[in-house]
C-alpha cells in the first residue's frame, strides 16, 4: 500500500476531456491524460484490502491493489507485468470497458471507488511508450496448428496466448482487415484505430497469421479447416442483431446500428463503402435502443451533424443510484450518462414503438409510439409491461438506428455445416469449464458461446478457451487461469 491515507487524502478525478461542441467536430479520442502528480494521487486512493473484491468484480482478476502500488511506486514496468499477466489487451479495456472492478471496489461503498480503468490505459500507454510491449512467443514451436475464426477480442486474446504456448495460429476475419467489433464496431472517437493495428503488428511480429477478407463456410469449408489444423477455436461473436417488426419496417431510412457504425468507421478510417451511404446530416435521428451501441450511434450522429438526436429505450428509466436490489459489490444497473450523451441527446424511457410512418413519397417522417410501464418481480426486475391508455404520439425523424442488441451467431455457414449443436439461446453450446464444442477438436469462446456481453468477458473467454486448447493438445498447460487469481482461488 504505497500511501495508506491516501483514499482519505485524495478525492477521485478523471482526466479531463475536450468540450463537446469542440469534440464533435472530429473522430478522434478527446479523453486526456493525468499528469504525473494527478496519476500518483489517484493509485494513492488504492485501500489494498484485505479481501479485494475489484478481483472478482473483473472477469479477467486483475491484480488491481499490486499494479496500483506499483504505479504510485512510478515502477512502471512491474505495473505492466502485473496488468499483462491476467490483461492481454489493457489499451482496449481501459478505453471502451464499463469497469466492473469499480463497481466493485471497497472504497465505493461510502466514497467514489478508485479510478481503476484510467490507471490501467496510463500502465499501458507508458508501458509502450518505454518499450516493455514486446513480442513474447517463443522460439521453439510445439508443432501444433490452431485456426481462430473471428478476429475480434475474444479471438485476438485466444491467438494471442495459443502462441506463447507456443502453437502455430492463423485468425480467420471475413472483413479486410483484422479487430472485428474493435474496428468496425467501437467508434473511433472511443478507440482509435491506430490502438488496434499496434497491437496486431506485435502479435504478427509473435508469428501469428491473419487471414482477412476469408470467411470460413464460404471461402473455406469447415470440413477442410477442422481437416487441416489440429483445433478450432470459434469466436466469430453474436452478429445477428435484434430486429423490430413493426408496420412500416421497410421504409427506408432506417437501419441496423452496427451496419450505420461500421459504415462510418470504414469512413474515417477512409475505406471503401460497399453499401449506399448512410448520413445524418441535417436529420433528425432517433436511436432506439438505450445501451452502449446506442450511445455509440448518438455521438456518430452528433458528429455527422444531425439536425436532432433523440434516443429511447422500452425499458423504465433505471434509478441514479444502487437500490436495495443492487447490493454493492454486484455490478449496478444505474443510469449511465456517457459522453455521447453529453454532446446533446433527448432521452426517452418507457417508450414503445408501434409503427414507422411514412409520407406520400414513401419515406419515413416519424415513429408513432407509446409510454408503458412495467411490473418487476420481488428483485426489481422488470417482467413485463402494459400500455398506457391514450398515450400515443409521433416523433418525427428521417432516419433511426436500431440498437437493441444481438440475438446470437450467424448459424448459416459455418456453423451449420460443422455440426456444432447450440444451447437453448442460439449460441454454440460449450461448456465453461472445457470450452469445448461437441466436435472434440473445435472450441468456442466469446460473445458466440455466451451470447452477447462486454469486451473484458470476451478477452477472458478466449484467454480461458486457449488453455483448455493448449491442454487438449499437449495433455498439460502452463498458460495461467483466472481461477487461481485473487478472488477466484
Amino acid at each position: 500500500m504505497g500511501h495508506i491515507t491516501g483514499f482519505k487524502e485524495f478525492k477521485r478525478e478523471l482526466p479531463t476531456k475536450t468540450a463537446p461542441q469542440e469534440r464533435i467536430g472530429h473522430s478522434r479520442e478527446f479523453v486526456g491524460a493525468y499528469s504525473e502528480p494527478q496519476l500518483n494521487q489517484q493509485a494513492a486512493r488504492c485501500m489494498n484490502c484485505g479481501i479485494p473484491f475489484c478481483h472478482s468484480g473483473c472477469p479477467l482478476g486483475n491484480i488491481i491493489p499490486e499494479f496500483n502500488d506499483a504505479v504510485y511506486e512510478q515502477d512502471w514496468e512491474e505495473a505492466y507485468r502485473i496488468l499483462a499477466s491476467t490483461n492481454n489487451f489493457p489499451e482496449f479495456t481501459g478505453r471502451i470497458c464499463p469497469a466492473p472492478c469499480e463497481s466493485a471496489c471497497v472504497l465505493g461503498i461510502n466514497s467514489s471507488p478508485v479510478a481503476i480503468e484510467e490507471i490501467e490505459k496510463h500502465i499501458i500507454e507508458t508501458a509502450f511508450a518505454k518499450g516493455y510491449v514486446r513480442p513474447s512467443a517463443p522460439l521453439l514451436k510445439s508443432g501444433k496448428t490452431v485456426a481462430v475464426v473471428g478476429s475480434g477480442p475474444s479471438g485476438l486474446a485466444a491467438a494471442a496466448q495459443l502462441a506463447k504456448a507456443g502453437h502455430t495460429v492463423t485468425v480467420f476475419e471475413r472483413h479486410d482487415r483484422p479487430g472485428g467489433l474493435l474496428r468496425y464496431g467501437i467508434p473511433d472517437f472511443k478507440l482509435d484505430k491506430g490502438v488496434i493495428d499496434r497491437r496486431i503488428k506485435l502479435l504478427e511480429e509473435d508469428g501469428i497469421v491473419f487471414r482477412c477478407n476469408t470467411e470460413i463456410g464460404r471461402d473455406l469449408s469447415g470440413q477442410e479447416l477442422t481437416s487441416t489444423f489440429d483445433a478450432v477455436v470459434l469466436a466469430g461473436g453474436a452478429s445477428i442483431p435484434r430486429d423490430l417488426k413493426v408496420p412500416g419496417r421497410d421504409l427506408p431510412g432506417i437501419h441496423f446500428a452496427m451496419d450505420y457504425l461500421t459504415q462510418h468507421n470504414r469512413r474515417v478510417s477512409e475505406l471503401e463503402l460497399a453499401d449506399e451511404p448512410i448520413i445524418a446530416h441535417g436529420e433528425h435521428v432517433v436511436v432506439i435502443g438505450g445501451g452502449d451501441t446506442g450511445s455509440d450511434c448518438v455521438g456518430t450522429a452528433n458528429r455527422q451533424g444531425a439536425a436532432s438526436v433523440t434516443q429511447f429505450e422500452l425499458l423504465a428509466q433505471p434509478p441514479k443510484e444502487r437500490t436495495e436490489h443492487m447490493p454493492w459489490p454486484n455490478y449496478p444497473m444505474v443510469l449511465k450518462v456517457t459522453s455521447s450523451h453529453e454532446e446533446g441527446c433527448q432521452r426517452y424511457w418507457g417508450v414503445n414503438t408501434k409503427a414507422f410512418l411514412g409520407n406520400d413519397d414513401g419515406k419515413l417522417q416519424a415513429l408513432l409510439v407509446n409510454e408503458v410501464t412495467w411490473e418487476t418481480d420481488v428483485m426489481g426486475r422488470p417482467m413485463r409491461f402494459e400500455e398506457v391508455p391514450n398515450s400515443e404520439r409521433e416523433i418525427p425523424c428521417q432516419r433511426v438506428l436500431l440498437a437493441m442488441g444481438f440475438t446470437g451467431p450467424r448459424t448459416a455457414g459455418l456453423l451449420a455445416e460443422l455440426g456444432v449443436e447450440l444451447d437453448e439461446r442460439g449460441n454454440v453450446r460449450a461448456t465453461e469449464k472445457t470450452y469445448q464444442t461437441n466436435l472434440p477438436n473445435v472450441f468456442a469462446a466469446g460473445d458466440m458461446r455466451r451470447g452477447q456481453s462486454l469486451v473484458v468477458w470476451a478477452i477472458s473467454e478466449g484467454r480461458e478457451a486457449a488453455r483448455q486448447v493448449d491442454m487438449f493438445l499437449t495433455g498439460k498447460t502452463s498458460l495461467p487461469s483466472k481461477n487461481a487469481v485473487g478472488m477466484f482461488a
